[in-house]
């Protein structure tokens, strides 16, 4: 009999990285999905869902009176619980470290019902940062009976919290692979500014900032620092597909305003995202995802933020993390941006996160989980450049 699988999210990062293993996993003769989307971020989930022609078995509509995450969090809880109960999977499936992962972890344990943990073993080892996500993750961890570590770095974590290690797989990340099937899958264009943005002579930054820990004044700081280089390097764009949250809108749009060599546009869909993204000459952010998604197309990140639950890309150095003061990311950037050497011996760099294989070996490792299949060789980031694939 087939196992039931409960692959549960609710923002559009998760649903990126989910969607490869759902795809597996609609192909396997050992397992039923069944999922279930949360509405944590509705609009831009639906996107994500189109791409990727996934619909979902439970679409929830997310009822939200404010921002509160202790409103988020109960309102996810009963969600939760009300499908786990429906749906009666063997095994619920979350992924990384948002609200929507933590809920559904701990009400899978309420019914002891088995929990698999995609993007297991993340850490700042900082409480606030990021926020509320390192201690989401952290609490998930405490939950789950299978943990797939994207990287040895984040395995080399869970075992250093006392997580027995044949608990643990490698598997690389997900987002390699759904990233890898986007670019090269001749979708067609979803808006009209991003092709525009392509066929155009001039080259471009993408810039892009989300994080609750950084609005406010954080976010002022990055944006003054774009606007500083939009007016030095005067050849170049500054790309800033902005987040709807009227806080982001208006610090980012505080030090850039009347500059034409930046543009402002809506939230990107995933596959124009993906497309830009391979189009930019380098990418200024606070995103976890987009550390782990650039340097598969060669692409220099700095990384607008303090710490980074992804050391591996530092450690690479396919990212450098320049926290929020301007004057460090305006020498970092201008470097990259005034020294050919030095920006290609980055863009040179082979990814550490993945190699597009990572759904198949986490869906064996959910397979091992249930003794249904040997545990699955771990993820080696050796010569990935050799697999890395660059559309045109």
């Amino acid at each position: 009999m087939k196992k039931r699988v409960l692959i549960g999210f609710g923002t559009r990062p998760e649903a990126i990285k989910m969607a490869p293993l759902v795809k597996v996993m609609q192909q396997s003769a050992d397992f039923d999905s069944i999922v279930l989307t949360t509405g944590q971020h509705k609009e831009m989930l639906r996107q994500v869902l189109e791409v990727f022609g996934i619909i979902p078995d439970y679409e929830i509509e997310l009822i939200r009176k404010s921002p509160d995450l202790a409103e988020l969090t109960t309102a996810l809880i009963e969600i939760a619980d009300r499908v786990i109960v429906e749906a009666s999977p063997d095994v619920v499936c979350v992924q990384g470290d948002t609200t929507t992962t933590f809920a559904l972890s701990l009400v899978a344990f309420y019914h002891k019902i088995k929990v698999v943990h995609l993007e297991a073993g993340l850490r700042t080892d900082s409480k606030f940062s990021p926020f509320p996500e390192e201690i989401n993750r952290r609490l998930t961890s405490t939950l789950a009976d299978l943990h797939l570590a994207p990287t040895p770095i984040s395995a080399a974590n869970l075992i250093r919290e006392g997580v027995d290690e044949a608990k643990i797989v490698i598997t690389g990340n997900t987002v390699i692979d759904a990233l890898l099937s986007v670019v090269n899958g001749g979708f067609p264009f979803e808006t009209e500014i991003v092709p525009k943005i392509l066929s155009g002579k001039r080259e471009f930054v993408l810039v892009t900032m989300h994080r609750r820990e950084a609005w406010g004044e954080p976010m002022v700081m990055v944006s003054k620092a774009i606007g500083e280089l939009a007016k030095t390097f005067k050849d170049l764009d500054f790309v800033l597909p902005l987040h709807p949250n009227q806080l982001v809108q208006e610090a980012m749009r505080s030090g850039v305003s009347g500059l034409d060599n930046v543009i402002i546009t809506e939230p990107v869909p995933y596959g124009d995202f993906c497309r830009l993204m391979n189009g930019a000459k380098m990418v200024i952010t606070d995103s976890g995802g987009i550390q782990e998604e650039a340097p598969s197309l060669g692409k220099p990140v700095l990384v607008a933020r303090d710490t980074t639950e992804r050391p591996e890309a530092v450690m690479a150095g396919t990212a450098k993390l320049v926290g929020t003061q301007p004057s460090q990311i305006v020498a970092e950037a201008s470097r990259l941006l005034s020294d050919p050497q030095y920006f290609r011996s980055i863009a040179q760099i082979a990814n550490p996160f993945g190699d597009g294989s990572a759904a198949l070996r986490s869906l064996m490792a959910i397979g091992y989980l249930f003794g249904m299949a040997l545990k699955p060789a771990d993820f080696v980031a050796d010569s990935l450049r050799d697999s890395k694939v660059l559309a045109s």
